[in-house]
C-alpha cells in the first residue's frame, strides 16, 4: 500500500488575494502526516491561531502526488532536479 504524506506549512503572504509568500526564509512548517485526516487537523489548528491576520495562510501540500514510483516516467522529471 503506498503512504499518502501530507506537508502542512504556512507564512504571511504579499497579498491576500494571491498565493505569493511575503519571506519563504520565515516558513512555518508544521509537520509532515501520514493521512488527510491528521493533517487537516493541523492546518485547522494553525489556521484558527492566526485567524485576526488577513495576510496568513496555511496550506495541506499532498507529497505523495508529487512521484508516483510505480510509474516508469513522472511529470516532477520534467523539472530536470
Amino acid at each position: 500500500m503506498a503512504q499518502r504524506l501530507h506537508l502542512v506549512f504556512g507564512g504571511e503572504l504579499v497579498d491576500p488575494s494571491k498565493n505569493v509568500f511575503r519571506d519563504i526564509d520565515d516558513l512555518h512548517i508544521v509537520g509532515m502526516f501520514p493521512s488527510y485526516a491528521e493533517a487537516y487537523d493541523a492546518w485547522k489548528a494553525e489556521a484558527q491561531k492566526t485567524v485576526d491576520n488577513a495576510h496568513m495562510r496555511y496550506y495541506i501540500a499532498h507529497i505523495h502526488r508529487l512521484r508516483d514510483e510505480e510509474l516508469e516516467g513522472s511529470p516532477t522529471e520534467e523539472l530536470g532536479n
